[in-house]
């Protein structure tokens, strides 16, 4: 515990009480960020260190310090702190038991965890649930509520825009303010339900599981599919100085990068925006959905009814049959198979040039598709669709050229590195309406 005495600054995945204090920004190490991800989504509740440096492919002892070197406490105090901070939330704003907090937070026993939370807090579960704000806390009524604090100035409203039209049907939707999908919790499939809250600071989650075991990882995908674990205000800052984008900027001070939920869910989801509209993306994702998805029954009031089908099952899938162009459902069996037989790694780490050529390398997959998964599956903030036909249309509006081609697109965005993925989604959101692209 002494790296936590001696300054450990835990990130917004293991301190969701604290605001603007995230660890992933411009100059953290892409092998460092992957490995957050991957903690944040629950891979060390079950493995160790060591697996975690074997998976990212690097020792577990150049793992330890490059997290001392940029973050301040190793991945193990980092997945301690998570539990921690989660169970304190429980404790906090719901009335499960110490028991069912234990289990849902990742800790192996009771025991266990109260040395952790008396470590971390000073104080163990009980004396923690004694001093809970009873006044301002969730009520459980129609499931488990959970608030998600924001950071300063995110602008929710401008997400749910933004996912509205490229909801997956029977799996998610958006619905009056209200992100709706199903997820599968240890095998078992539930609902998370997330809408801005009252004030503005924080998300109000409510999860209908089976279980919550797996809630932790919830919480982080939904943080991570809003945007809020990469701290872009520095970003914002210089972009800002760019007459282009300046007033853009300033027209909407917290417009995030949305990510992705499920990776390969959301891969899948990017090649199919290849050369139609982005609804017209949308009604193929249902298609497959519908014919290849996991049914789960009971969701019919809320509008869903599906789990995305498995990289397994898509990778030798006849979408043809479905309307699905020949090109784009090699594209899809292509990047399934290689998912499947894990020779891409949803979690890889390497520079930005290296993964769009390993992306390019999969059959049907070209420079927008690699850039637009680099920047929403893996989280590259200088990815780069320069050939978006919506981010051609912006351009033309705002910077009065008469014509745009990728090339001079290209070079033009290279004023805006290392930044260029924040400044592609101002360019698209300048649009009144989507576009004909999937990213519009």
């Amino acid at each position: 515990m002494a790296a936590q005495a001696a300054g450990f600054r835990p990130c917004l995945i293991c301190r969701p009480d604290r605001r603007g204090d995230t660890l992933i920004n411009g100059d953290t190490p892409e092998v460092v960020r992957q490995s957050l991800m991957l903690i944040a989504d629950g891979f060390m509740d079950q493995n160790s260190a060591a697996d975690l440096g074997r998976r990212i492919g690097i020792s577990p002892r150049h793992l330890n310090r490059l997290f001392e070197d940029h973050i301040g406490a190793t991945p193990a105090l980092i997945a301690q702190s998570r539990r921690a901070h989660f169970a304190r939330r429980l404790l906090d704003e719901t009335d499960l038991t110490v028991t069912h907090i234990s289990s849902a937070s990742g800790f192996k026993s009771i025991r266990q965890m109260n040395r952790v939370m008396k470590n971390v807090f000073r104080f163990t579960p009980t004396e923690l649930r004694k001093k809970r704000r009873k006044a301002d806390r969730l009520v459980i009524d129609g499931g488990l509520k959970l608030r998600i604090p924001c950071p300063e100035g995110f602008d929710f409203d401008a997400i749910l825009e933004y996912l509205a039209p490229r909801v997956i049907p029977g799996v998610e939707s958006v619905v009056d303010g209200v992100y709706r999908r199903v997820t599968n919790t240890c095998g078992y499939p539930g609902v998370i339900e997330v809408s801005g809250g009252a004030g503005g600071g924080d998300l109000r989650l409510i999860a209908h599981l089976p279980s919550f075991n797996g809630l932790p990882g919830d919480v982080a995908r939904c943080r991570t599919l809003f945007g809020m674990d990469v701290d872009v205000s520095r970003a914002r800052e210089e972009l800002s100085g760019d007459p282009v984008l300046a007033p853009l900027i300033a027209l909407r001070p917290g417009l995030t990068l949305p990510g992705a939920w499920d990776r390969f869910e959301t891969g899948v989801r990017i090649i199919l925006g290849q050369q139609v509209t982005v609804r017209g993306a949308s009604t193929l994702a249902g298609r497959i959905t519908r014919e290849l998805g996991t049914p789960v029954p009971g969701l019919g009031q809320v509008g869903l009814g599906f789990l995305f089908p498995s990289a397994d099952r898509l990778r030798d899938a006849d979408l043809t049959s479905m309307g699905i162009p020949q090109a784009r459902s090699l594209a899809i069996r292509s990047f399934s198979g290689a998912v499947a037989d894990q020779s891409l790694d949803l979690y890889d780490h390497s520079a930005l040039p290296e993964l769009l050529k390993r992306l390019q390398q999969i059959p049907g997959i070209g420079p927008w598709t690699a850039n637009m998964i680099a920047m929403r599956v893996f989280g590259h903030m200088d990815a780069f669709p320069s050939g978006d036909l919506g981010l051609k249309s912006a351009i033309l509006k705002l910077s009065s050229r008469g014509s745009s081609t990728d090339e001079t697109i290209e070079k033009m965005s290279q004023r805006w590195s290392p930044w260029r993925s924040l400044a592609f989604t101002y360019l698209l959101r300048s649009l009144p309406t989507p576009a004909g692209s999937e990213a519009a």
